[in-house]
């Protein structure tokens, strides 16, 4: 009887997923730092307290979601449709 010899294959290297979150989140936060630093500097040179309107947070929440979604589109393969 031949033995059979079973190779196993190696495990699939997803050491870059964790690097992506680590640097994209370090870069998220301090993004935001920097901006809530910028705001309420910008409110205290005016002598006001800062205050965002609802608007103001739905006009925030849009360009976010279209800043998300050109971040996305950065994944794409430009030439997926000349096959």
């Amino acid at each position: 009887m031949e033995e059979t010899e079973i190779i196993e294959a190696p495990p699939p290297d997803n050491s870059w997923k964790l690097k992506t979150l680590l640097i994209g989140g370090a870069i998220g936060a301090l993004v935001g730092v920097g901006a809530a630093f910028l705001l309420t500097k910008r409110a205290e040179q005016k002598g006001q307290r800062l205050a965002i309107t609802p608007v103001k947070g739905v006009q925030l929440g849009v360009m976010l979601a279209g800043l998300m979604r050109s971040i996305l589109s950065l994944g794409e393969d430009s030439t997926a449709g000349d096959e």
